[in-house]
């Protein structure tokens, strides 16, 4: 048998392959090399990568013969689409940037985080401002809490207490 001579060994068909010593084969063709005489194809569920010299052929069965094994159809982007990804990723990594404090300690960030998980806060310069109008100030004290309505102060410095006593337990854990 003279599997070059045909188009049956066309990469991408689905083939199914009885061997000259007995095995069979079913996979799709990755390639096939006329000068060598020698195709490669996926066998199986878990896809191995078997070399076969087409001379140990016996028996070929075309399953599914793809029209054209390459599509050289031309592939549009929508750069209308990939803009607003871009312009959504941006949005995002600066959000990310301002949540960041600059000139912080470690517990200030901690703490803003923290506040961050139940109100909506933002960093200006060293102060943390939450709710726009309740500013918490260095060092960070339930007694640093300015401005705001009283509810709202109220709500700042209790969860600011909370928060200072969770990190506290935390360093006591970690250095024993």
């Amino acid at each position: 048998m003279d599997p070059a001579a045909g188009t049956e060994i066309a990469e991408g068909n689905l083939l199914r392959i009885r061997t000259s010593l007995g095995d069979d084969l079913q996979g799709h063709v990755l390639a096939f090399d006329k000068a060598l005489n020698m195709e490669s194809g996926d066998v199986g569920v878990r896809g191995n990568l078997r070399f076969l010299k087409a001379t140990f052929i016996k028996e070929m069965t075309v399953i599914k013969q793809l029209e054209d094994s390459f599509d050289s159809r031309p592939r549009f982007i929508d750069i209308a689409s990939l803009k607003a990804r871009e312009d959504a990723a941006l949005k995002q990594a600066m959000a990310e940037a301002e949540r960041i404090g600059v000139g912080v300690t470690q517990e200030a960030q901690d703490i803003f985080d923290a506040l961050s998980k139940t109100l909506p806060v933002r960093w200006d310069k060293a102060t943390i401002l939450v709710m726009g109008d309740v500013r918490v100030n260095e060092p960070y004290l339930p007694e640093n809490v300015t401005g705001g309505a009283t509810a709202a102060n109220d709500r700042v410095k209790k969860v600011l207490e909370l928060e200072r006593m969770r990190l506290q337990a935390r360093s006591s854990s970690a250095n024993p």
